[in-house]
C-alpha cells in the first residue's frame, strides 16, 4: 500500500509539472501557430483551431530590407553588453566577496534596490544625457544602458558564486607567489566558471528581451528586434499574423541557445549548493 501511495504521489506530481509547463508554454505555441495563419484567421473570433498554413507572413517579414539590420543590432548589443557587464562585475564581486569593507553589505543592497526603480522614472534624464553625449540611437548608448541595468544582478550573482569558493585555495595561490591578477584569472575564475557562465547567459537573455529602452532611445540606426516587432503595430492596424511571425523569429534564437545551454545554466545556478 505504501509503495502504491508513493507511485500515485509521483504520478500526480509529474502530471502537475507537465500541466504547469504546458500552461506556461501555451502562449509561445499560440504565437508560433499564428505566424502561419492569414490575417483574417489570426484575428478571427472565436479563433480558428484548424486553418490552412501559409508562409506569407514570414515572407513579408523577410521581405523588409531592414530585418537583418535589426537582427544584427540585437546580436551585437546583447553580446557586447553582457561582456562589458562581466568585465565590470567580476572584479567588483571579487572585491566584495574577499576584501569586504564595513559598507559592503549596504552597497550590495543599494545596487539591488536600483532594480526596484521603474525605468520610466529615469527615462527623461537618461534621454537628455544620451542626446547631449551623442549616444541617442546608437549601439554604444544601448550597450551602456543594458550593461548598467543588468549590473546589479550580475554583481549579486557573481558575489554569491565567489563566496562559495574556498578561501584556502586562494591563499595557497598567494603563498605560491600569485599576483592579484593571477589569483583572479588563474585560480578564482576556473573554479567559478559555472557561475560565471550562468550569469552571462542570464544577462544575455535579459539584454535580448529588453524593450523599454530600445523603444525610447532608438529609432532606426541602433534599433534591435524588439523595435522591429513593435513596428507591426501601426496606425493602420495591428497585424497579428506578421507580428507573431516576427516575434517567433526573434524568440527562436534565444530559446535554442537557452535549450542548448540549459545544463550549464542549471549547473551554474546550483553552484555551491551541495558540498
Amino acid at each position: 500500500m505504501a509503495r502504491n501511495s508513493t507511485r500515485l504521489r509521483h504520478a500526480a506530481t509529474g502530471i502537475l509539472a507537465w500541466a504547469i509547463a504546458l500552461w506556461m508554454f501555451f502562449p509561445i505555441l499560440w504565437m508560433f501557430l499564428s505566424g502561419f495563419k492569414s490575417e483574417p484567421d489570426a484575428i478571427s473570433t472565436p479563433p480558428h483551431l484548424f486553418f490552412s498554413p501559409t508562409f506569407s507572413s514570414y515572407r513579408d517579414v523577410f521581405a523588409r530590407e531592414d530585418y537583418w539590420h535589426f537582427a544584427t543590432n540585437s546580436i551585437v548589443i546583447s553580446v557586447m553588453a553582457t561582456l562589458v557587464a562581466l568585465l565590470v562585475s567580476i572584479p567588483a564581486a571579487y572585491a566584495m566577496a574577499f576584501l569586504p569593507g564595513p559598507r559592503t553589505r549596504l552597497t550590495l543592497l543599494w545596487m539591488l534596490s536600483t532594480r526596484m526603480l521603474p525605468s520610466v522614472g529615469v527615462l527623461v534624464p537618461i534621454y537628455l544625457l544620451a542626446r547631449a553625449t551623442g549616444l541617442l540611437d546608437s549601439r554604444t548608448g544601448l550597450i551602456l544602458i543594458y550593461m548598467l541595468t543588468n549590473l546589479p544582478i550580475t554583481v549579486w550573482m557573481l558575489y554569491t558564486f565567489f563566496r562559495e569558493v574556498p578561501v584556502p585555495i586562494l591563499e595557497a595561490g598567494r603563498m605560491d607567489g600569485a599576483t592579484r591578477w593571477q589569483e583572479v584569472t588563474q585560480v578564482l575564475m576556473p573554479l567559478a566558471l559555472p557561475g560565471i557562465a550562468s550569469t552571462g547567459l542570464l544577462s544575455l537573455i535579459l539584454c535580448w528581451n529588453e524593450t523599454f529602452w530600445s523603444l525610447n532611445l532608438t529609432s532606426s540606426v541602433a534599433a534591435p528586434l524588439t523595435t522591429f516587432i513593435a513596428s507591426f503595430s501601426s496606425p493602420e492596424g495591428l497585424f497579428f499574423a506578421k507580428l507573431s511571425a516576427a516575434s517567433t523569429l526573434a524568440v527562436a534564437p534565444i530559446m535554442v541557445f537557452g535549450w542548448a545551454s540549459q545544463k550549464q545554466l542549471v549547473r551554474g545556478l546550483t553552484f555551491g549548493a551541495v558540498k
